[in-house]
């Protein structure tokens, strides 16, 4: 078995184990203990993350999904691994890019957001979702100026690949790729993914994996 084929499998064995919530914090004050890793998940609303998630982890409904902009508003932490191996922390992030939410509530996200980047040493990789159709967006390079700034990894997730064709998916992906290196943070490695078709779901699991303490 090669060094890949390892990490496929780790990732597997890792996703296969227990996922619980652990909880949902709206101040810096309720974060929950610092004592695992833990690899974040961005992205614009409705790209996509709850559905990834909930792939990642092979249960239909960890992360809710939600056609309505904005609704996840907390962080959201979720604990992967038994009790005595490996484990880490998955953290759902607020989604950005809402037109209808009050600025008000725009601008709290925003300011727990970048604490939560700043402060938080055993925050190992952010993988930024992107969908695959529409690509960077403006509010995806705000996201991608700000990891650079705070100096958190970031990693590079298409989604929705299924939705285009082969060529248009291979546009996207080298891109993308090129888009990547022009930021200091971010992971030369850019994954295409589709939470329907199950395509990167093993790779990215294999990623995020590495990362687990214990």
């Amino acid at each position: 078995m090669t060094e890949a084929d390892d990490a496929i499998e780790h990732g597997r064995w890792l996703f296969t184990q227990p996922c619980a919530f652990v909880k949902g914090v709206v101040a810096l004050d309720g974060l929950p203990p610092a004592d695992l890793a833990e690899v974040a998940f961005a992205g614009r609303s409705n790209v996509g993350k709850s559905s990834l998630l909930n792939a990642l982890t092979g249960r239909k409904a960890l992360a809710r999904a939600s056609n309505t902009p904005g609704r996840t508003q907390e962080i959201n932490f979720f604990r992967l691994g038994n009790e005595t191996g490996p484990a880490l922390y998955l953290v759902d992030l607020p989604g950005y890019g809402y037109a209808k939410a009050p600025k008000s509530m725009v601008e709290r996200w925003v300011k727990l957001l970048k604490s939560y980047l700043k402060g938080r040493p055993s925050l190992r990789r952010v993988c930024l979702l992107v969908d695959a159709r529409h690509g960077i967006k403006p509010s995806d390079e705000e996201m991608m100026t700000l990891f650079d700034e705070v100096a958190v990894s970031y990693l590079i997730v298409l989604t929705k690949a299924d939705k285009l064709s082969a060529t248009e998916r291979e546009a996207v992906l080298v891109a993308t790729q090129e888009y990547a290196k022009r930021h200091v943070a971010a992971h030369p490695e850019v994954f295409l993914t589709s939470a329907e078709k199950g395509w990167g779901i093993a790779d990215l699991r294999a990623h995020i994996a590495a990362f687990a303490s214990g």
